[in-house]
């Protein structure tokens, strides 16, 4: 039975919708139910577009995609149970993408959590270990604050996934709080000039250097602020998977490629010489240092918002913690001019070279099965700065991940975390929503497909304007390739 209201006064789901609009959230992505009406409601009111999906865990791919594009958390909800359980999938594959993603979930009323009753469930404790926040709104005086604190989780720091809980009968009853509004003043510094002075010093003495760039490399400012930084200090630089579009094409021939999944590739080759590795934005996740570094002694220089998680094959000489983009900045400023040594200037001339010989060949296979080195050559012509490329997950993604180049800050986005089947459709109808001028081409496989086909029907009813390719073999080929 819900509580009567004054007039003047606020429901909680008044509070919460009208929090979510202070922070400049334009879509939500869900599911109803019981549970969670009362937010449903009054989304209808609001200045938010309410996008109902086909399922709980492509709702959180779409929000997650809004949040790597936009760098602002995007927001899926969905209902108590399984509506919760439904979500978790996409929560963890945001947490370790990096992308920005606040769930709310509906529950069972507060004086009924302990009982065993239609889909009761302690979501928080599901949610918890995919998530950089998880917290039930328990009483009517919080609940601007735990959204707003979910945001903070989310958006802050290296970005990921954030949960809310939100009982029924506090989203129905009075609220006893305002909305919050946060301040814009609230992003990092520069990092600490000591470190930034060791730095400049292990750079100088270096011979044989070599940057690593991650997954927050490729956020639009730090891409911009590693550009001048290769102008003026040139070396050769290879990148995870996630890193995609963060070299601009005037410095393409510094180079070497994307690292990932298995350790056999050019960038590796110059990873084993260096003397020297400076990582930016590097998550292990994406590529796990004992791939690259186990055994070497060189000095590593670690450039993020975050601590490096220490581990025997990663434990730099140096952290630089801040804003990504400011440090290297200054850092860009501190460093001497010089030139690619000899031996790695033939290397990356090699490099190139090989790189043309193959994109040729590529363009010439003919025949039934299609070779994927032939539709590599045709998307290479195909990606101009107005297109955004969605991967799935699966074989051919490393085709893409290896072979395909971009020159613009998130125009590939890749999964490489938990390496997610089913993200490249739900990710794409969230690009159409961010950048509605520009062409959207998914690309997945026949069974990753299959993971969230059904929300082509939310696709045509937004009238999203995408292409989706799918790579057709009638087999899980990842798996068969790691079984080889």
């Amino acid at each position: 039975m819900r509580t009567a209201l004054k007039k003047s006064q606020m429901s909680g789901a008044e509070v919460l919708v009208k929090t979510l609009e202070a922070r400049g959230t334009k879509y939500v992505f869900g599911i109803p139910g019981a549970k969670i009406d009362a937010v449903f409601d009054t989304l209808v009111d609001s200045t938010i577009q309410t996008v109902v999906c086909r399922h709980e865990q492509n709702a959180a791919f779409i929000a997650g995609g809004i949040g790597r594009m936009t760098g602002k958390a995007g927001v899926a909800i969905a209902t108590s149970g399984p509506g919760v359980s439904n979500l978790v999938t996409g929560l963890a594959t945001a947490n370790s993408e990096g992308d920005p993603l606040v769930a709310l979930g509906g529950a069972v009323a507060t004086s009924e959590r302990l009982k065993q009753i239609h889909q009761t469930m302690a979501a928080v404790d599901v949610c918890k270990p995919v998530t950089k926040f998880s917290a039930e709104v328990d009483s009517s005086e919080s609940i601007a604050e735990v959204v707003s604190n979910a945001f903070r989780a989310a958006e802050h720091g290296r970005p990921g996934a954030a949960f809310i809980s939100l009982p029924k009968d506090i989203m129905s009853g009075p609220a006893h709080c305002m909305p919050i509004t946060t301040t814009p003043f609230s992003n990092y510094g520069l990092a600490d000039q000591a470190a930034i002075d060791e730095a400049a010093r292990l750079i100088r003495a270096s011979h044989q250097p070599v940057i690593l760039l991650g997954m927050m490399a490729s956020k639009g400012r730090n891409a911009h602020a590693i550009r001048p930084l290769l102008e003026r200090f040139p070396c050769p630089v290879a990148g995870t998977f996630q890193s995609a579009g963060t070299l601009s094409a005037e410095v393409l021939s510094n180079f070497a490629g994307r690292v990932g999944q298995l350790a056999n590739r050019p960038g590796d080759q110059f990873l084993a010489m260096a003397d020297l590795v400076i990582t930016i934005g590097y998550n292990p996740i994406e590529y796990g240092p004992e791939f690259w570094n186990k055994g070497h002694t060189r000095p590593i220089i670690h450039i993020d918002v975050v601590p490096a998680d220490i581990d025997n094959s990663y434990n730099p000489a140096v952290e630089l913690l801040g804003d990504i983009a400011a440090t290297l900045e200054t850092l860009g400023r501190m460093v001497e001019p010089r030139q690619i040594d000899a031996t790695m200037q033939h290397m990356l001339r090699q490099v190139r070279t090989d790189r043309q010989h193959l994109l040729a060949k590529a363009a010439t296979l003919s025949g039934s099965p299609l070779h994927p080195m032939r539709l590599i050559a045709e998307l290479q012509q195909f990606l101009t700065p107005d297109v955004t490329l969605c991967s799935d997950m699966g074989s051919f993604s490393l085709w893409l991940s290896r072979y395909l180049y971009s020159f613009r800050a998130r125009q590939i986005l890749i999964s490489n975390g938990q390496q997610t089947l089913g993200v490249a459709l739900p990710w794409a109808i969230a690009a159409t929503l961010v950048r509605p001028n520009e062409k959207v081409l998914s690309i997945s496989g026949d069974g990753g497909f299959l993971f969230s086909a059904v929300e082509l029907e939310t696709a045509v009813r937004l009238k999203s304007h995408l292409v989706h390719m799918i790579w057709t073999d009638g087999t899980y080929d990842m798996v068969g390739t790691q079984e080889v």
